[in-house]
């Protein structure tokens, strides 16, 4: 493939997923690492934990209903009442030791709080969640959540919240997550304290 068409395709990748690590990159494209890295110097295009940096600067909405040091991972985007990203990279104190397999609450902590830190309101709640594991997540992986807020037919108090959380481009977990919220007409019974979750 010629270099420029290369450099397009680079440039392609990058912006559909921001997060591809050059490995996944270099084995897509069927070229060197150092090519890659060479590539995108060549295009001003920062390492990705620079990019992750950038992202997270940008002046997205601000978390409401938990303070941030409660979210589970990192939120790199964030539109309340739509959708959010974070990240959350797998370490040490997160897998069994015996497998590297990282504890599927930690997964779901993730999932959870992202749902919740979505929600355009200052008590949120989770009431529900019908959740999926898809594949186990193994230590130093990184795991990409994606909220979105889908439209809640019914009830005025509760919305619905779907999460996907991703390995590269591989689905690791899947929830669907219903959310009481203090703006609504209902009283949250039934629900339990986002911060008893984990």
């Amino acid at each position: 493939m010629p270099k420029r068409a290369r450099q397009q395709q680079l440039v392609q990748m990058i912006e559909t997923n921001p997060f591809i690590t050059d490995q996944e990159l270099t084995r897509q494209l069927k070229v060197s690492i150092q090519t890659i890295r060479l590539d995108r110097m060549e295009l001003g295009i920062p390492e990705l934990r620079e990019r992750m940096k950038l992202m997270a600067e940008r002046s997205y909405d601000q978390v409401r209903s938990l303070p941030l040091h409660e979210v589970i991972g990192e939120i790199v985007d964030l539109q309340l009442d739509k959708s959010g990203i974070s990240i959350f990279e797998i370490r040490e104190e997160h897998v069994f030791s015996r497998t590297g397999i990282a504890r599927g609450h930690h997964v779901f902590a993730q999932a959870n709080s992202l749902a919740v830190a979505v929600i355009n309101d200052e008590i949120a709640l989770t009431f529900s969640a019908d959740i999926r594991f898809v594949r186990s997540v193994h230590l130093g992986e990184k795991c990409i959540a994606k909220a979105y807020v889908r439209p809640s037919s019914g009830h005025k108090g509760k919305a619905k919240v779907e999460v996907f959380t991703y390995v590269g481009e591989e689905m690791v977990f899947q929830g669907n997550f219903v959310i009481y919220r203090s703006t609504g007409d209902d009283n949250p019974e039934g629900g339990s304290q986002h911060e008893n979750r984990h």
